[in-house]
């Protein structure tokens, strides 16, 4: 998928043209994420951020992580295989 973006809107986007795609994943990952439209994971993947990096991105912005009973699932076995 390819998303059109209108020059005259990328040359309006007040970045050094080499972030601008970077900042945009970004924050279509975080816009996505708050409204539960992705998962962290697919919503990490889609801003290219190891977990670690996403999730310091979602407290900058204040985005509440959503943690589902999955998630704490796959966390206490990863705990427990130490």
């Amino acid at each position: 998928m390819h998303l059109p973006i209108p020059d005259s809107v990328l040359s309006a986007i007040r970045l050094p043209e080499p972030q601008i795609e970077q900042v945009l994943l970004h924050e279509l990952a975080i816009a996505l994420y708050a409204q539960e439209l992705l998962s962290f994971g697919k919503a990490r993947e889609l801003a290219q951020m190891n977990k670690y990096e996403f999730g310091q991105l979602l407290g900058q912005r204040s985005v509440l992580r959503h943690y589902s009973l999955e998630e704490l699932s796959d966390d206490l076995d990863y705990a427990s295989c130490e």
